[in-house]
């Protein structure tokens, strides 16, 4: 008897290692496959499953139309779907349900939609498995009947709910609405992706899985002002002062390996989807606010001395550095003496020669005019510092608003782009046909990402 119980021990040890690390997707009609020819294969979960491989076994509970919200038409609460996942013994959950909660029958419960998902979380959270929990949010919709599935109330009412639920838990959310946005042709009946939408869906939770991360590393153990926390896009931001400078540090829910970072250099949260996105892959993003010094002297101070704190604490030698407008002064200047601390520069719509910078009394001030007719000899900018920008060796994208009203195109980026080329440097420019100074960024950021991500070095096994 007692050989049988050790046989039939060891068997049931045998079937848990084969199995393997189990992945469980909770959601609606999309984690389902709904449209798809074969939604046995062709699913995010199925797709999953197969990038993944045999060390890990993928479980797809999608419901069709089935809501977070206990109130909902269809609420997923009442599934045999939501009993199974938890039944499951998941490593990792995927949560996508929030689409369906943008209907006219089931908003006028949002005020709830926290509390429910708060209560599933936690009854996720004290599964025997204590499962690592992503929560993902909802895709765009591009129906015009507000009736149905509502884009406006995903943006404005269900995503800013997942992000604070995602503050609270502690938790990873990844942006599923930016990676579709310029991608309505994935989605043929406007709210349901096609093949090649599902494909993409499936890789970026493969890189989620699989990244290799630092999970011990946590730099507010190392800032040594003083500080309070607050939520950036759900992320815990540390909020500080040096120098008297107000500065802040957001950290992602896990460190990428080598902690690699983005400096924000002006507008602090303005179009924040690249910083955002790179927060969900292990990157944090800085911020010193040396307004308006312009780039000056004292600003590079200030910024030196941030710097030190920062790689004192454990960041990356190298910044990424992020200028937006009158940002692409700052970062360039400081890149001008520091070519050894930069990984790369994202510029966007960026000012590069002080003399078209309006507010002559500042200006002035900060460079230690005596007249405005000394502006004109001013030789403080990034278009004259090019030779030591592009001795860094570091690779620059700009991206460039072609009618851009604020700021000359071609007295400033590209100007500066030739002039960049003329000595071999490495830049990329892309254009925004028809846009003016604002909107900065891209709807989708993933061409900023992939560039930033390229240059870090940031690897996929």
């Amino acid at each position: 008897m007692k050989f049988i119980l050790s046989l039939l021990l060891s068997l049931c040890i045998v079937i848990q290692l084969k199995a393997g690390t189990r992945v469980t997707c909770i959601g609606a009609s999309i984690t389902y496959g709904y449209g798809l020819k074969d939604p046995l294969t062709q699913s995010y979960p199925a797709q999953l499953q197969k990038l993944l491989g045999n060390n890990y076994v993928v479980s797809n509970f999608g419901v069709s139309s089935a809501t977070m919200l206990h109130k909902g038409d269809l609420s997923y609460w009442n599934t045999q779907a939501w009993q199974q996942a938890l039944q499951s013994r998941p490593d990792i959950v995927f949560i996508d349900l929030g689409g369906n909660d943008s209907k006219l029958i089931n908003r006028v419960h949002l005020n709830e939609y926290e509390q429910d998902y708060h209560e599933m979380i936690q009854s996720l959270v004290h599964l025997p498995s204590h499962p690592r929990i992503v929560l993902l949010l909802p895709i765009p919709s591009f129906l015009t009947d507000t009736n149905q599935i509502n884009d406006k109330v995903i943006v404005n009412d269900i995503i800013p709910r997942i992000r604070r639920v995602a503050y609270d838990e502690h938790l990873e959310v990844i942006d599923m609405h930016s990676m579709f946005l310029n991608h309505e042709s994935w989605m043929p009946d406007k709210i349901h992706p096609d093949l090649e939408g599902t494909a993409m869906t499936a890789k970026r939770l493969y890189d989620v899985i699989i990244q290799p991360k630092d999970i011990s590393f946590d730099i507010f153990n190392k800032i040594e002002q003083p500080y309070k926390v607050s939520s950036f896009y759900g992320y815990p931001c540390a909020e500080f002062t040096i120098d008297g400078r107000d500065c802040k540090v957001a950290k992602p829910k896990w460190a990428a390996v080598g902690h690699p970072w983005v400096w924000r250099a002006r507008f602090w949260g303005h179009e924040p989807q690249t910083d955002i996105a790179l927060l969900e892959r292990g990157f944090h993003i800085v911020y010193c606010d040396v307004a308006e010094l312009l780039g000056n002297n004292e600003a590079i101070s200030h910024w030196n001395n941030f710097y030190k704190m920062l790689n004192n604490a454990g960041l990356g030698k190298k910044a990424v550095l992020e200028g937006m407008s009158r940002g692409g002064i700052y970062i360039y200047n400081w890149a001008a003496v520091n070519p050894d601390k930069v990984a790369c520069v994202y510029a966007d719509n960026a000012l590069l020669d002080l003399r078209f910078w309006p507010d002559t009394a500042i200006l002035k001030q900060d460079y230690h005019l005596t007249s405005a007719g000394q502006i004109g000899a001013l030789k403080a900018s990034p278009i004259d510092k090019i030779p030591q920008i592009v001795k860094g060796g570091y690779p620059m994208l700009h991206i460039l608003a072609d009618e851009d009203e604020a700021v000359d195109p071609s007295k400033n980026t590209l100007l500066f782009e030739q002039e960049v080329k003329a000595l071999n440097g490495s830049i990329t420019v892309i254009h925004k046909p028809g846009f003016k100074h604002h909107p900065h960024s891209l709807p989708n950021p993933a061409p900023i990402v992939e560039f930033i991500l390229n240059a870090t070095g940031y690897q996929i096994p």
